[in-house]
């Protein structure tokens, strides 16, 4: 019970991502790797240093929700307190993900292709792998 409720920090957002969506961002990765079959060793390692800078699901999530939470704490003390619900909305939607890997802006992230670490990480393998063939 404890485990449905609160899955592993690793997969929690794959759990809570439809599964064509998923699957979608595992054949981009596929893809990547796949193009990258005929690149020479300088243009993995510039892919490789991009991957490095790429912004994963928590990230984006995290910076957006802060930011929607900053705006409307300030609208709400300086223009409106109806602002704070705003607010309110953010940390509850916040705290959500932390716990159950999941929130209503996460489906619209996932939907834009935002991958998670892990998926990041598997095209770096990929790369990083055909980098030490060539």
């Amino acid at each position: 019970m404890f485990n449905q409720l609160f899955p592993a920090t690793a997969t929690k957002v794959n759990g809570n991502t439809p599964d064509y969506i998923n699957e979608a961002i595992q054949r981009k990765i596929a893809e990547n790797i796949r193009l990258f079959k005929e690149k020479d060793k300088t243009e993995i390692k510039q892919r490789l240093e991009e991957l490095d800078f790429e912004w994963d699901t928590e990230r984006v999530l995290e910076t957006n929700l802060s930011i929607i939470t900053l705006i409307s704490s300030i609208y709400g003390l300086t223009k409106n307190r109806a602002w704070m619900l705003v607010s309110g909305t953010a940390s509850v939607f916040m705290i959500q993900h932390a716990l159950q890997g999941w929130c209503p802006p996460l489906s619209l992230i996932r939907r834009l292709g935002i991958r998670t670490a892990e998926e990041i990480d598997q095209e770096k393998d990929g790369l990083k792998q055909l980098f030490l063939e060539k």
